[in-house]
Parts: C-alpha cells; structure tokens; sequence
C-alpha cells in the first residue's frame, strides 16, 4: 500500500467549519464549565473542537515486566522516552545506509512515522485489569489461526490495505505509527470527527433518534452520542461483518469479520484546555470471552491536518497481485512433465 500526504484537508474541513460557523457564529468562544474547566460551546455543550493527535508509543497490552502496574514513575517515563529518541536515531542512520543504490529501500523512512510519545500508562488496556486482551473464543481462535493474508484475490487483503478504511471501528480509532490525528467540529445536535488515516468522516447524532435498521453494515458502524457531564458518550452498532475487534488488527483477509456482533461505548472528556481523554469499551462476543476497554489520551495540535491519498498511489496491491500470478506460473511451470 502507497499512501501519501498531498495537501491540507481544504474541501472537508472548510464544509463543515462553514457549518459550524453559520450554526453559531461564536463556537468554541463560549463560557467555561464543568469540573475540568474545559471551554463549552455558544450553544452550552462540552467544546471538544480542534485538532487533537494520539500517541501510539504506549503499548496496547501490558509488557510482562510492568504486570501489576497501572502507572510508570516520572524516572520510568523519561527512560523511555530516551530510549525511543535514542531507537529513532538509530533508524534514521540505518534509513541513510539503506538508500544506497543496491540496498534494500523498505518501507516509508522515519520522516514519515509519527511514534508519539509515551505516557506514564504501562498499557492501552485498562480492562482487563492485567492490562492484556481477554482469552479468545473458539472462533476467535480459529480466525486468529485460519485467515492469513493471500494474494489470490483482492478480499485475501486487509480492508485498510484496500484503502477502504483503517480497519473499521474500533480500529479507525487507534494510535498506530502515523496519521493519528483527529479533526473534531461541532454544531447543536452534531459531533463531527474527520480522522487522517483515510480521511474517514464520523458523524454522531445527539438527539436521541433511534439506529438504522440492524441488516444495514458500515464499516465505521452508526454512532449515536449523548452528554454524561463533560463527557461524550458515543454507542456505535451496525458495523459491517467484515470488520473485526480481533488483534492484531491488520493480520487478516478481507472475507469474514466480528462486526454484525460488536458493540461500541466510547467517552470522550476534555480534560484541560490541551489534554482530551479517549475511552471505548469493545464487546466482541464472537472473538473474545468478555469485553475489554483501551484508553488513552488526545493532545491539541497547532499543525493542520494533510489529505491522506491511498487509492491514488496503491501500487502495493498491484504488485502483490502480480506477485502472486507470478509464484503461480512458476509453480505450474515446476509441476509440467
């Protein structure tokens, strides 16, 4: 897959911020409230607008060295974080190595990731309490160990790798290693989220309407969002059977998926003028035993937000199909008397 930042999210972005604008003229300029003193709205509502970046430097599950522990020390954070700088640096000197004529030029080269930082959390996870995914079902397992990519057809690929989305929820939503940004507009009765990574556009209703009709799929799924206090909280379902909660997250083909199950509760709570808190509590009876929860924070962002191309440059799916009809006329070339 080829996927390139061309330029800054113009045509979107200024749509709905026209929305926004001719809805109250004044969003996002409205009084202080709440217990975390987070701006509101003209209109009253919790102000989560701006463009927030999450960090996928943390990892999702608990390392075996941190069990028992929610929190690092301030000593912890800070040996982390230079050990990545320091991991960075040696990237950056194999990247120049790389690039010789005759080397191997891999993947996209470190300018491109975007690795974040990593916060005090020893895990994404935050339930189960021991910071690890739930054990699988027998079906999870089965589709953990029976649904390797292919290269026979276009669906034995990922539905990200396809450029259809980032994975479906709850995956469109995590940190991974660049495009984590998030661009959040409100007018009364709407939140709308513009995510980078295949600029996916979710908009969640507040006014209590019911869901669509159960037979209807979508890959991101239908949100339908109310105040809690601060927090917005979001109950996402009818998402498209070929969506799965199953991790890792990109491992597997196209065909079949966990989504007519699943369930989403996701809160949303700005938790200062820069800092918004990210909690989505996964039910995904068809894969795991129970549900799990991932939490983690959102930081404002002073950059802009770049169109993420995928379709236009995916000559990655040409060459693995062209790949794969190649490995099959060799095979049928070995196997002639």
């Amino acid at each position: 897959m080829s996927c390139r930042m061309i330029r800054p999210l113009a045509l979107p972005a200024l749509a709905l911020a026209a929305l926004a604008h001719a809805a109250a003229p004044v969003a996002g300029q409205g009084p202080e409230g709440g217990a975390s003193g987070a701006p509101r709205t003209a209109w009253g509502d919790p102000d989560l607008q701006g463009i927030w970046s999450s960090s996928g430097a943390t990892p999702m599950e608990r390392p075996d060295e941190f069990q028992g522990r929610e929190r690092l020390t301030d000593e912890e954070v800070a040996r982390l974080r230079g050990e990545i700088a320091a991991r960075n640096d040696e990237l950056a000197q194999a990247e120049a190595r790389r690039t010789q004529a005759g080397g191997n030029v891999g993947a996209y080269n470190n300018f491109w990731m975007e690795r974040g930082v990593r916060s005090n959390r020893t895990s994404m996870i935050v339930d189960p309490p021991d910071g690890r995914f739930p054990p699988l079902t027998e079906a999870g397992k089965y589709a953990r160990d029976n649904q390797p990519r292919g290269d026979d057809t276009w669906e034995d690929r990922h539905i990200w790798e396809r450029c259809l989305t980032r994975g479906g929820m709850p995956n469109a939503m995590f940190p991974r290693s660049y495009n984590n940004n998030m661009q959040v507009f409100q007018v009364p009765g709407y939140v709308v989220m513009l995510l980078e990574q295949v600029h996916e556009l979710r908009v969640v209703p507040l006014d209590g309407r019911p869901h669509i009709a159960s037979n209807i799929g979508q890959w991101n799924g239908d949100a339908r969002g109310h105040w809690e206090g601060d927090t917005l909280v979001v109950e996402t379902t009818n998402l498209d059977p070929r969506v799965s909660g199953l991790q890792p997250w990109s491992a597997f083909s196209s065909y079949d998926g966990s989504g007519e199950d699943m369930r989403l509760v996701e809160r949303f709570t700005r938790t200062g003028p820069d800092s918004l808190e990210y909690e989505v509590e996964v039910h995904d009876p068809q894969m795991y035993t129970r549900p799990w929860t991932v939490a983690y924070p959102f930081a404002l962002s002073s950059d802009v937000m770049y169109e993420y191309a995928c379709h236009e440059g995916n000559i990655g799916m040409e060459g693995i199909l062209a790949g794969g009809r190649a490995e099959d006329a060799e095979e049928a070339a070995a196997a002639r008397p």
